[in-house]
């Protein structure tokens, strides 16, 4: 039997082989994926045009991926450096890639990215609808919008980001609230701006089923965007937030009547203490649809620490619902990210969500962490820089400071806990 869709594969019993390839890396068994693709709660972004995708499943009983942002800007289009940087994001173990691209050839840009990527491939084709037809934004057509996404998806673009819950109604909560930034996402306000200018609604929103159209025939997720995520502690879980929320659930149902995957993206600055409601408000307003964060950022006054701050957040908010993080970078706020801020963004975010499969019990999560346990009990030095998430940085470490007695390290020297305990315990 044909299917469009992997959902409507999964609705009909079917194992796609992109299915095989999630049981093959994930401890969850055949029925439960299918079961939990077919209702939404696993989105499998896999675009039909990827012939080179290793598909990863996002959402209940897996382990939380991890998202890098790239691409070239007008100040900084350096073509060569941001496919280096693919490649790099691909050796340091993303599991995505998003192009966010505003300058230059965008189009050959995508294509070679998604031509040696093996890791899924988002981008957010609003941006690109502007640099595309060089118009102002309030000249932007509806077709043009929708043309723009349809091309992305004929690139092999594995999801979407779609603002399409920042309604009329929304722009009115904006209008209301007693915002300290007002709207930070890219996307959303450049559809703000249009909306305003226009004086029309959202077309993704009005014309849904339009969007839903292409997503289905290339079997192209949706991501739909948080226009309206907070940009500082300050706007955190307001009014203006939660209306955007419902409306992406109540799109997300429309998605899932046309077999049509979807994620759903959220804040953004959230106070530590916020973290948790908003991954509940998520889960229950969207339908369990897979969650997909950026940050949460906890505080707003570290900036060259974000990838810290993002951390944070993001380790708790995976630990109580969160199936995917968009990695910060020591940037964020700053500049446009180099080779050297990319793996510092890309390695908090993988600690943050590997701690948080360890919290969340993903089957196996903590095999990793004992092998490191019974590697440093044994004292066994190569084992323990072949276990670390980072080993080239922690060999680097070890060897800048050699101890006399090569079983310890220069930090405690005979004075070492393990190796002294190990002698009164165990007689070695």
């Amino acid at each position: 039997m044909s299917y469009a869709t992997q959902m409507e594969a999964a609705r009909n019993g079917i194992l796609t082989p992109q299915m095989a390839q999630i049981l093959a890396d994930e401890k969850i068994e055949r029925n439960v994926l299918l079961e939990r693709v077919a209702a939404g709660r696993i989105a499998i972004p896999a675009n039909k045009h990827h012939p080179n995708l290793k598909a990863k499943g996002v959402g209940e009983g897996l382990s939380t991926k991890i998202n890098v942002n790239l691409g070239v800007s007008e100040d900084c289009c350096n073509v060569e450096l941001e496919l280096d940087k693919v490649r790099t994001a691909i050796d340091l173990k993303t599991d995505a890639i998003m192009d966010l691209s505003t300058f230059g050839n965008t189009h050959a840009f995508r294509r070679r990215a998604v031509e040696i990527s093996p890791v899924m491939i988002g981008t957010v084709p609003v941006y690109d609808a502007v640099v595309r037809y060089g118009k102002q934004v309030p000249g932007i057509t509806v077709d043009d919008f929708f043309d723009t996404v349809a091309l992305h998806a004929e690139d092999g673009v594995d999801f979407l980001t779609i603002h399409a819950g920042l309604n009329r109604t929304a722009v009115q909560r904006v209008r209301q609230s007693p915002r300290l930034t007002h709207v930070v996402s890219r996307g959303g306000s450049i559809l703000l701006h249009w909306m305003e200018a226009n004086e029309a609604e959202n077309p993704f929103y009005e014309h849904f089923d339009r969007l839903l159209e292409i997503c289905r025939t290339y079997d192209v997720t949706i991501s739909l965007g948080d226009g309206l995520r907070p940009g500082c502690l300050h706007d955190a879980t307001d009014a203006a937030q939660i209306q955007e929320l419902i409306v992406l659930g109540e799109l997300t149902q429309r998605a899932w009547q046309a077999d049509v995957q979807v994620m759903i993206e959220g804040p953004g600055h959230v106070p530590l203490n916020e973290i948790i409601a908003n991954m509940q408000l998520e889960k229950k307003l969207c339908h369990g649809a897979p969650f997909y964060v950026l940050g949460p950022i906890v505080t707003d006054v570290a900036p060259g620490y974000d990838h810290i701050t993002s951390a944070i957040g993001g380790a708790l908010a995976a630990a109580h619902g969160a199936d995917f993080l968009c990695y910060v970078t020591p940037a964020e706020h700053l500049r446009l990210p180099d080779r050297e801020d990319m793996k510092e963004g890309i390695m908090a975010a993988r600690i943050a969500a590997h701690a948080a499969d360890i919290a969340k019990g993903i089957p196996h999560a903590m095999d990793w962490d004992n092998a490191m346990s019974h590697a440093r009990k044994e004292l066994d030095w190569p084992r323990m820089l072949e276990l670390a998430m980072d080993p080239e940085k922690a060999r680097a470490y070890r060897e800048s400071s050699k101890p006399m007695d090569e079983n310890v390290c220069t930090m405690c020297g005979d004075l070492c806990a393990v190796k002294r305990s190990r002698q009164v315990l165990e007689g070695r």
